[in-house]
């Protein structure tokens, strides 16, 4: 089933960042690494806000992650950090669904996550603001998390590990980043679990709020 027909059909990349703020990586009792933690979901997995995200099933637990998302607009190789917001087009908010249990399961042999991460519908993704860097300061963008309006998750990009300038910089020196590429930024401390019935909303004073039911 498709679910991403009123999606741009210029999104490319899904490019995603894992263990981007202390507090997540001591909540999932992970010991602190300075390498930038990357991996990757087709575009197939985006999801309109409104869209009912039907959680795979045998598969234990899913978590919701909230993240802020920003998306290039102008091909970059290399791109300097002092020079990386003039390559960003847009920004939202996204959640990085996840099935934690299975996640677990690969990070003990050191297998690659996305059997955990790239599942159908793992990334809901809020409406795209267009990035004014006169106006907004992607340093500190606000974001909360709630799961049927209880308050999960409150975080704010200033205690990112790896800023987006940084992160832009990092995925450049491998990647030709291309008009369309999206990159969810990693997600703040209070992660947790969602069943069928729950209703997960994300908010920041930046773009507004986005809902998804889960059936």
């Amino acid at each position: 089933m498709t679910q991403n027909r009123s999606l741009p059909a210029s999104y490319r990349r899904i490019f995603c960042i894992g263990c981007n703020y202390a507090e997540h990586i001591r909540e999932m009792g992970n010991p602190p690494d300075e390498q930038c933690v990357i991996f990757m979901k087709p575009p197939e997995c985006l999801v309109t806000p409104g869209t009912p995200l039907r959680l795979p099933r045998g598969l234990g637990a899913v978590h919701h992650e909230v993240e802020l998302v920003v998306q290039i607009g102008d091909e970059g190789r290399d791109i300097p950090e002092n020079l990386a917001l003039e390559h960003i087009s847009g920004f939202t908010l996204g959640l990085d669904m996840t099935l934690r249990d299975v996640q677990g399961a690969l990070r003990k042999k050191g297998h690659p996550w996305e059997l955990s991460k790239a599942f159908e519908q793992s990334a809901p993704l809020g409406e795209m603001i267009p990035f004014d860097p006169s106006r907004h300061d992607l340093s500190r963008v606000e974001m909360t998390c709630r799961v049927n309006d209880e308050l999960r998750q409150q975080g704010c990009t200033s205690d990112m590990l790896f800023s987006v300038n940084r992160l832009i910089a990092i995925l450049s020196r491998t990647w030709t980043l291309l008009p369309g590429d999206l990159i969810f930024t990693g997600t703040p401390p209070g992660v947790g679990p969602v069943i069928p019935g729950d209703e997960i909303s994300i908010e920041s004073p930046a773009t507004g709020v986005f809902v998804w039911p889960c059936v």
